[in-house]
């Protein structure tokens, strides 16, 4: 097999990333192109830095953003940059690069909910379905040309690291169905002809604004609480709530036949329009 990229970087954390990783260096052969690895965001339990330990790829910590941009400008080689996991934000000069050919995984089904925690907001807006996008990077932000996408269902109880997970899982799936394509640089890429006043999602923002409101309905409740549930990884804060004109912490939540109800202090309950009831428990700040 044939490509013109003499190196590939892949850059990102967590475990879909290693998958990436270790499947790029097992088709390294194929290629010939010199591999290496970038964590940008410095994890204690590192993955990849143990999959480049065991297979001897070169690994680089480079948190600072200016210096990992710097870094990157340096490279002279026709170069292939995986985006995998990765929220580092590639400067247009690097884009520009005529050597430089950058793809990225999101979260999302492209257009729809470019930015930060796509898996929270389609949960918080009532998506029922949702995917991934590789896509070519550009100088705008999740805007390049798509190149492969991927879809699941969400059902009526998904947490957003259940989903969180199954997208990490069909990023791999969808990055090793067109791998061939972008080396060989035939990879057919389609426009995403988004509107230029589409909503993008930033960082610091929080689905519900961080505060759920007891007097909504069970369904928009649950909506809020299972979009930002990613177990103990504190992607969002705890959600705020007021009860008796004072402010609290939502401590946890479950969905429960009215059979199981069991009254306490710190306890609410909201009736589903099934029968059902939305239990939380929380603590007076």
């Amino acid at each position: 097999m044939r490509t013109d990229f003499e190196k590939v970087i892949v850059i990102g954390y967590g475990k879909a990333t290693g998958e990436i990783l270790a499947y790029t260096q097992e088709r390294q052969a194929d290629y010939g192109c010199f591999l290496e690895f970038i964590e940008h965001e410095p994890h204690t339990l590192s993955i990849t830095r143990r999959i480049c330990e065991e297979r001897g790829i070169p690994f680089a910590s480079i948190p600072d953003k200016r210096a990992l941009g710097g870094y990157l400008g340096e490279q002279r080689e026709k170069t292939l940059i995986v985006s995998a996991s990765n929220n580092f934000l590639f400067p247009a000069s690097l884009v520009e690069r005529e050597n430089i050919t950058i793809i990225n995984f999101h979260n999302a089904l492209l257009p729809d909910y470019p930015g930060r925690n796509a898996p929270s907001w389609v949960i918080y807006q009532g998506g029922e379905r949702t995917g991934i996008t590789w896509h070519y990077v550009t100088a705008g932000v999740d805007e390049g040309n798509i190149i492969i996408q991927k879809s699941c269902a969400i059902g009526p109880d998904t947490k957003a690291y259940e989903l969180a997970e199954t997208l990490m899982n069909l990023a791999c799936e969808g990055f090793y169905e067109c791998f061939d394509s972008v080396l060989q640089e035939k990879a057919v890429a389609r426009p995403q002809g988004f509107s230029p006043d589409r909503r993008m999602y930033r960082s610091f923002e929080i689905p519900g604004d961080g505060f759920l409101d007891l007097e909504e309905p069970a369904e928009k409740a649950y909506r809020l609480l299972r979009s930002v549930d990613y177990g103990k990884s504190g992607i969002f804060p705890p959600l705020q709530t007021e009860i008796g004109g004072k402010r609290a912490e939502i401590l946890r939540y479950r969905k429960i036949a009215p059979e199981k109800k069991k009254e306490g202090a710190d306890i609410r309950y909201l009736p589903f329009s099934d029968g059902d009831l939305l239990k939380i428990k929380y603590r007076v700040l």
